[in-house]
């Protein structure tokens, strides 16, 4: 009886009619907010459902729920930008609230500190069913509990050919990550696509010759294949605990979700010098910047200099929707400041003239009236060469860093989105927005 309780409180399986009708109807965000409205006085068992499955046919990444003084506020984030959809009743919220903890598995009776939970929905389609996870967080506020559902649908997985790299970044990136050891970090903040990219890689090198193994808090998207690994450190389970475990295993490459502190990053060192090839992510700005965190984590130049390989940095910026972009003339003074920022760049990876027209954002159904749909990466790769291991070698200042990286031919955050600006795919105000200008 305790499984079938389980199960019941952990997935829920969307009816089948309701992915038709959803599908039909919810083409962008009015018709969406449309099909809310309309289901705000049926159970509230549906209205989570509508809610739920609407936000994966827009593709949105979560759904907020936020309430006010008076109402509560329903958004969703679509290609990283939030967006708001209807108000709700605050007695409908609290039923709302009641159904989530119960399948997310929190104390109902607990309002005054935040609880993470999670369940899964199960969505029929006629090619494939496929279940997306959904991460609930619960976050005590002035006017009640604030929701937050991030959904993680699996179909967002996508392969390295898919990361909108640029040639010459695409060969280096399948040259670095097919090494039989070093390590691989990717650096960016919060929501920048850093776990897409680390499972592009991981499903790159994946064959039945490699064994894989991976430590992520949490798990994120399911893999065949690869031993996956959740931390907990409740337990007494983190990440530096798992890693010691999972090097006992004699894994050929390892992911290691995060490096927070200086165990973490003394065993993934160790385990990049000693025949794996190691993955793993960093907060910082930039990928000059990685090598002075690892240091203020309290890990010695001389460990980190012969077992890096490559560091990259990344954002993400919204596409142009391909149905109603405009191409327009560039102004003279923006061309200007884009020729200075474009200098260094060879023309072999992108020519320009003044000429050269790029895009306008307009806006349409297909859209949500944003004149984007869809992201594509940015970014920046720092090769760890024995030039750069030899500067690692004498504690480099960030600058120093980038002024060598800069003579071997790294493009910066900003040159590689000005390359996608001039090609097309996005729009200067985007690249200002995300990385500044």
């Amino acid at each position: 009886m305790k499984n079938s309780k389980e199960k019941i409180t952990r997935e829920i399986r969307i009816p089948s009619n309701l992915i038709r009708e959803m599908e039909d109807r919810t083409i962008n965000l009015p018709s969406f907010q449309e099909v809310v409205k309309s289901s705000l006085k049926k159970d509230t068992s549906v209205l989570l459902n509508v809610i739920m499955t609407g936000g994966v046919v827009l593709g949105s990444s979560d759904i907020h729920i936020e309430p006010e003084e008076e109402r509560v506020k329903l958004r969703i984030r679509v290609d990283g930008v939030l967006q708001d959809v209807i108000s709700i009743r605050r007695n409908l919220f609290s039923s709302l609230l009641s159904r989530l903890k119960l399948l997310s598995e929190m104390k109902l009776n607990v309002s005054d500190r935040p609880q993470d939970g999670r369940f899964s929905i199960l969505i029929p389609s006629q090619k494939e069913s496929f279940s997306v996870e959904i991460r609930v967080s619960a976050l005590p506020s002035e006017h009640g509990e604030t929701i937050v559902m991030r959904l993680l649908d699996p179909r967002k997985l996508i392969t390295i050919e898919d990361l909108g790299l640029r040639s010459d970044l695409y060969q280096i990136f399948k040259k670095e990550i097919s090494r039989p050891n070093g390590m691989v970090i990717v650096t960016g903040p919060t929501g920048s696509g850093k776990t897409t990219t680390l499972y592009a890689f991981l499903k790159y090198i994946k064959n039945p010759q490699v064994k894989i193994i991976t430590i992520e808090d949490p798990i994120e998207y399911h893999i065949e294949g690869i031993s996956q690994t959740e931390a907990r450190p409740d337990k007494g389970y983190d990440f530096a605990n798992g890693l010691k475990a999972i090097v006992r295993q004699d894994p050929d490459a390892i992911l290691v979700g995060e490096i927070r502190d200086l165990e973490t990053a003394s065993i993934s060192l160790q385990a990049a010098l000693t025949g794996h090839i190691v993955f793993s992510t960093l907060h910082t700005n930039d990928a000059a910047g990685a090598i002075p965190r690892l240091q203020a984590l309290g890990e010695k130049a001389v460990n980190i200099a012969p077992a890096l390989n490559l560091i990259i940095a990344q954002r993400l910026v919204r596409r142009v929707c391909s149905r109603c972009k405009e191409m327009i003339s560039i102004e003279d003074s923006l061309f200007e400041k884009i020729d200075s920022l474009m200098k260094e760049v060879s023309r072999e990876i992108i020519s320009y003239s003044r000429e050269t027209e790029i895009v306008s954002i307009k806006g349409c159904k297909e859209c949500n009236f944003t004149g984007y749909r869809g992201r594509v990466g940015v970014y920046e790769a720092l090769v760890v060469d024995e030039e750069i291991e030899q500067l690692i070698l004498q504690s480099p200042s960030i600058s120093d860093i980038k002024k060598e990286s800069k003579k071997r031919g790294l493009l910066t955050l900003q040159q590689d989105a000005l390359i996608k600006v001039l090609e097309g795919k996005t729009t200067i105000e985007e690249v200002e927005r995300v990385i500044g200008l």
